[in-house]
Order: structure tokens, then sequence, then C-alpha cells
């Protein structure tokens, strides 16, 4: 090996150990960086001839190593829409010019068009459920738009099941005259107990159903029976009750049903369900499908123990919540929530080759792969954080015992290009 060699080689150690310090002052800078992953430089020699009795060395190489596999520890926060990922995966992200890309940083806010931004500035990407579609991961980067928390509007729900369960008293004295019962509507009428239920019809306005329940004797077969009649509360009388009337024209009930009990159990035998019309704005029909199978003729006090029906007048949306498998839901300020988003995680075959751009995401290329999406905490990916942030990879610690190896590395290879300079300096002087 001669001493041009030696010279060449030192050089190229002393460049080696400056890429080290380049990689080192990047992890250092970027130690508080959300999402951020280590780069390291990665040394290889170079010879340029070599035999057992000659060698002729040319230094070494550097390649730059993206640690992008490595798992950052987490920091809790208080916006719900901080995300961080537990495992394998990336948030897929767009930039002003809709160009996408990959990225850990998980610090998405809303910006003033409601899509959830990072502290770069890249826009999040999922598949919108407004639709009301079970997502679309299936369509890939095709289906993908911009995560909006804003796009869930005031909302009302049509009530359209529910459950009403008592006890009817066995001992309540039957109405068996027709024209007495509820459901001829003519004042004055009999019954035995009255619950009132509110429900909301297609455009959130409360719909109040009155539910007589009145003990009309026994069947043909013995089997205890009561009759149950629904009216709408707001076509009462002034003073509420009967008549019910709309317009003037007398109402006919908007349910009416003969309940069946078994007379040694007390047990309801028919029916199971009873479908009540709610009067809505015209536009459409709309039909609560009322559950009673929980009824009971005891020999009790009337007890209803169960009336709940779904639906909600008009709300405004309060918040999001977002689940382990990216489901965004819009909360309502009645506590109902509404999935409206399915936010899916992109990966690569080889994730340490995506190439690094400004910004703190990654491009695929052909050495990293073809970027497949997924949902979170399938096929290999892993599951999504809220209210958290995934840290730096970056140990001070480590990267400060790096530097000083780095700089003593650099000294040494210093160190022979001076000697080997003063050697060659000593060979020209023989030869003067």
């Amino acid at each position: 090996m001669g001493l041009f060699s030696a010279l060449n080689s030192s050089v190229s150690g002393m460049a080696a150990q400056s890429n080290t310090l380049t990689a080192i002052s990047q992890n250092i800078a970027n130690s508080n960086t959300t999402g951020y992953k280590d780069v390291e430089a990665q040394f290889a020699d170079v010879v340029s001839s070599a035999s057992p009795t000659s060698f002729n060395g040319a230094g070494v190489t550097t390649n730059f190593a993206y640690l992008n596999s490595e798992q950052g520890g987490f920091s809790s926060t208080n916006t719900n829409t901080d995300l961080a990922v537990s495992g394998n995966g990336f948030f897929a992200v767009q930039d002003a010019a809709g160009n996408k890309f990959l990225t850990r940083d998980g610090s998405f806010t809303p910006d003033s068009s409601g899509n959830l931004v990072n502290s770069a500035g890249y826009t999040l990407l999922g598949y919108s459920l407004a639709a009301g579609a079970a997502g679309a991961v299936a369509n890939g980067s095709a289906g993908l738009v911009p995560v909006n928390v804003g796009s869930a509007a005031l909302t009302a729900t049509p009530t359209t099941s529910g459950t009403f369960s008592a006890n009817l008293p066995a001992s309540s004295t039957p109405v068996v005259a027709p024209a007495n019962l509820p459901s001829s509507n003519t004042a004055p009428v009999t019954y035995t107990d009255k619950t009132s239920v509110v429900t909301y019809n297609e455009l959130g306005t409360p719909v109040t159903l009155d539910i007589y329940m009145t003990n009309t004797g026994t069947d043909g077969a013995g089997n205890p029976t009561w009759e149950m009649s629904v009216y709408n509360q707001a076509d009462a009388a002034s003073g509420g009750g009967f008549p019910y009337t709309n317009g003037g024209v007398p109402d006919t009930p908007l349910a009416t049903q003969t309940l069946t009990f078994d007379p040694t159990t007390g047990a309801l035998t028919t029916p199971s369900s009873v479908a009540i019309p709610i009067p809505n704005s015209g536009t459409g029909t709309q039909t609560l499908n009322l559950n009673i199978a929980g009824m009971t003729q005891l020999d009790a006090a009337y007890t209803p123990t169960t009336a709940t029906v779904n639906g909600n007048a008009p709300s405004g949306v309060t918040g999001v919540s977002i689940s382990a498998d990216g489901t965004m839901s819009a909360v309502y300020a009645n506590g109902a929530t509404v999935p409206i988003f399915d936010i899916p995680l992109g990966n690569v075959p080889s994730p340490d080759s995506l190439v690094p751009i400004s910004g703190n995401v990654w491009q695929a290329n052909a050495l990293s792969g073809d970027v497949v999406y997924g949902t979170p905490g399938q096929g290999g990916l892993g599951s999504l954080k809220s209210s958290t942030l995934e840290l730096s990879t970056t140990d001070l610690a480590t990267q400060l015992t790096n530097m000083i190896q780095a700089q003593s590395g650099y000294e040494a290879n210093s160190k022979v290009f001076q000697t080997s300079s003063s050697l060659l300096s000593e060979l020209v002087n023989m030869l003067k």
C-alpha cells in the first residue's frame, strides 16, 4: 500500500466520520420531533486490489440507513386527534399539491377548513363514511380523502325501535263495554293505566305517545286480556286526555293491540311487538317497532320497568373519538356517536428503504416497494392510540457517545494523513 493510497484512505476516513457527525447532528436536532426516526451512517471498506503479497486499499465508503422500523416511546396529550401508531405502519398524508406521503407524526389538529393537519402541514387522509359505507380500504389510495372533523353536520335521528315493558295489575277491574275503552276515543273513557313516551320524527321533532293499558277481562279460553291503545299527545283535548282530535276531526288510535297473558305464569303470550306509526312531516312513513315481550300480568301494582326508544332531536357535534381500529366518530351533544371516517395505515415491504422528505415524511420508491393500505390492528399493522404522540427514537446519551467516537476516528484519520504527508515530503526531499 503506497503513501498515496494512505492519503486517499485517510481522506475517505475523515469524510466518513464527517458523514457520521452529520447523521448524529440530524438526530440530536430532532430529538424532540414527533415520530422522528434515527438516521445512521454505515461504513463499508473499499479495496482497489489485494493479493497475498500486496494490498492497495482505497479507504471507506458511507451509506445512510433510515431506521424507520424503530418504535418510539409514547407521550399522552389532552387532544384526542393526536394519534400514534403502536406497531407497524404509517399515517397516509398529503401536501398542499395533493402528493401522498407516509409519516409517523400524528400531531393532527383541525385547520380553518376542519381538515386534520399535523405540525409539518401535512393533511391526514382517510376513507369517508358519510354515505354509511363500511370503509373503502380495498380501494387503496384511490379512495383516500382529507379527514375533516367538520364534515358531521347537525343531525336528527328518527325513532324506529324501542322497548316497553311493565307489570299490569291482575287484580284491576276489567272494562268490558267497548264504548268505554280508550280505542273508542269518546269521553268519558275508562282505562287502567297510562304511560307517555317521547319519540322523534324524521326532522327531529318530538312526538309524545300516550300509551293506554286497559284490563278487558278474559278471552273465550280463559286467558287474561288487555287492550293497548296509542295516541299522539299533541291531539289530546285541552285539559289533556280524551277525545283526541286533529283539525276538529276525532282521531283513530295510532295503534290498538290486544295483549294475551298466560293465566298461570302471568307472562305475555301474544304479541311480542307492536308497530306504531309516528306522525311526521308528511314526506314519508315512519314506524316505531315497539318490543313488548317483557310485559307481565301479576298481582302487583302497575310498574313500568322499561320505556326506551331510539332517535334524537337535532344535535350539534361536540367533538370526535378515534378507536384503535381507526374509526373516527362524531360525538354529538346528546351523547350519540356516528362513524364518519376510517383512518387506515399504510406500509411497504421495506420501511427502512423509504426516502425521507422534509417535514418528517417518507416517500415510497422501487427499493421500499409499493404502499399497501389496511385497517389498523389487522394484517400485521399496528393499532392507533388516540390522545397520544410517538416520541423521537433519538437517545441523546447514545448520540453523544457516538459523537465522541466519530471525533476520535476523525482525529486518527487526520494523524494518518499528516504522517503520510510528512513521509511523502521526506521522499520528495530525498530526490532533490
